[in-house]
């Protein structure tokens, strides 16, 4: 079975599964981020399937992929929206973790350690592929793309997020977060591995998926909070896709 896992990538995470709800732990900047990712997530949802985001469980009906779960930081909203939800991960450790605080919330969620590709090879689909802060950790961008675009059914919609590729990236995502705030462990991100938004548009076609949408995740310091913006892509963003 082909695999895109980079294994020095999981053992990072790996070695972070317990601190996966600690607000405060090393996982902060994810659980500040997580509202502005949210936002995009289920706005887009709702646009592709015309869905209510008002109504009481608006995802109802749709089988929803969050796949480098993790602890499960947007799998659960996306339960609490009423989505049938996996969780896959390939770092074992984040499994226990992610069932128990699903339990704990009175969540049913699949949580499973296993691969997009070992997913794709078992002929899993899904109306939506969240894939978000992944794609620059594994070994082979292009191949894992074109995995994610078989776990779409057609018409289906991914969600992918990652880290853009210069100077003000490296700046603020390795020098600040790393080694000056220390939020994350040293060596946690690659910049050689970081994409740029035009890289990946590429990588979204050459897999078979049409991009619809793209916004920056900005970081705002003296307010400490993320939101959207339409024209700063220049470190954090995301973007929307279609499978053909």
């Amino acid at each position: 079975m082909t695999t895109t896992i980079d294994a020095a990538e999981v053992a990072k995470f790996e070695a972070m599964a317990a601190e996966w709800w600690d607000v405060n732990g090393k996982f902060k900047p994810l659980h500040q981020m997580n509202p502005c990712r949210l936002d995009y997530i289920t706005g887009q949802i709702a646009m592709e399937f015309d869905r209510d985001l008002t109504a009481a469980l608006p995802f109802e009906g749709l089988r929803i992929l969050d796949i480098g779960c993790g602890g499960g930081l947007l799998s659960e909203p996306m339960a609490r929206l009423g989505a049938t939800v996996v969780g896959a991960d390939a770092a074992p450790r984040n499994i226990p973790v992610a069932q128990l605080h699903a339990e704990q919330s009175g969540l049913s969620i699949d949580y499973r350690h296993t691969t997009a590709e070992a997913m794709a090879e078992a002929g899993e689909q899904f109306d939506v592929v969240l894939n978000m802060e992944v794609v620059e950790h594994v070994a082979d961008p292009a191949a894992y793309l074109r995995a994610c675009h078989d776990l779409l059914r057609p018409g289906g919609l991914m969600i992918c997020s990652t880290l853009n590729r210069n100077a003000k990236s490296f700046a603020m995502a390795i020098v600040g977060a790393e080694w000056v705030m220390r939020w994350l462990p040293k060596g946690t991100h690659d910049w050689k591995k970081f994409i740029t938004p035009d890289e990946l548009y590429a990588l979204l076609r050459g897999a078979g998926l049409d991009p619809v949408d793209r916004k920056g995740m900005v970081f705002n310091p003296v307010g400490w909070s993320w939101s959207l913006s339409p024209r700063d892509l220049s470190v954090n963003y995301v973007t929307a896709s279609v499978r053909r």
